[in-house]
């Protein structure tokens, strides 16, 4: 006889309050914000652009925003300029000032 199937379960992580998933959303937001920002500066500093006669044509142009924006997520996510960490702050400190208001 065989052994009836039971499902393995893994244990779910224990839900946040209300207070770390508004600082959670505030961290995500301020990341986000310093990855915009960073794609801008890329996009200035001429990254992704075509060089010239080996370049990829109309199709790198057309991806050459894409190619930034990931370039710019991955900065952000391996600590980026420090930008997304003042802009924390910065909103965590007008959430006090408000009273504490979370959405």
């Amino acid at each position: 006889m065989s052994d009836p199937i039971t499902p393995i379960t893994s244990p779910l992580p224990a839900p946040l309050d209300k207070d770390s998933a508004h600082k959670a959303a505030l961290q995500q937001v301020a990341q986000e914000l310093e990855a915009s920002f960073l794609t801008e500066m890329l996009k200035h500093a001429s990254f992704g652009e075509s060089r010239g006669s080996f370049g990829g044509g109309v199709g790198e142009e057309q991806f050459a925003s894409l190619l930034r924006a990931e370039h710019a997520r991955a900065l952000v996510e391996r600590g980026g300029i420090g930008l997304a960490q003042s802009l924390y702050t910065a909103l965590l400190a007008r959430g006090d000032q408000e009273g504490g208001a979370n959405p």
